[in-house]
């Protein structure tokens, strides 16, 4: 007797629970992260500010988590943070954002960086995110992937001593040892 599997849509993901947990829909399936840790947040701050110095300066509007981003119907996603570009504003809802975000911002932690490394880095590439950095605080380095052709291509990592900028906002840019408590 086979088993049949019906992908969860974003109105599943809606009914959970509010206990805590972050949940996010993957091709129709529950992912749960638990709390982050309080260098994950350090590290979340460091990029919202950045991106709030390329909003001052019109470029956009930056959110931070937890907002939900549809992607369709059975791909809802939290990335840490994100940026939409002032030209794509339209998919800002007041309940969530409707579409890729022009740049995301995913913190690695122990329990979500296989995860953000695999299935959420497609998903992304698949949706059209623009840009997408993986900041690990274990390594202290930003891995940087570009949407060329329909592809993420990686960029040099950055660490400690690196300006950190992105074509999206071009005047604007960080010491990536900033993104660290250095």
């Amino acid at each position: 007797m086979a088993t049949v599997y019906t992908k969860l849509t974003a109105d599943d993901l809606w009914k959970m629970p509010d206990d805590g947990n972050r949940y996010e829909l993957l091709d129709g399936e529950i992912v749960v992260s638990p709390a982050p840790l309080t260098k994950h947040q350090r590290i979340v701050g460091a990029g919202f500010m950045l991106l709030v110095a390329a909003e001052r300066a019109g470029y956009g509007q930056v959110y931070v988590a937890p907002v939900d981003v549809v992607l369709d119907e059975h791909n809802v996603v939290q990335p840490d943070v994100l940026f939409v570009i002032s030209e794509r504003l339209s998919i800002v809802m007041e309940k969530n954002i409707q579409g890729a975000p022009d740049l995301v911002i995913e913190v690695l932690s122990p329990s979500t960086s296989s995860k953000d490394l695999g299935d959420k880095l497609s998903t992304y590439e698949r949706f059209g995110v623009r840009y997408c950095w993986l900041v690990s605080p274990e390594a202290e380095v930003i891995r940087r992937f570009a949407l060329q052709g329909g592809t993420f291509v990686e960029d040099v990592p950055l660490r400690s001593g690196d300006q950190l900028t992105c074509p999206l906002f071009p005047t604007v840019s960080i010491d990536v040892a900033t993104f660290f408590g250095r």
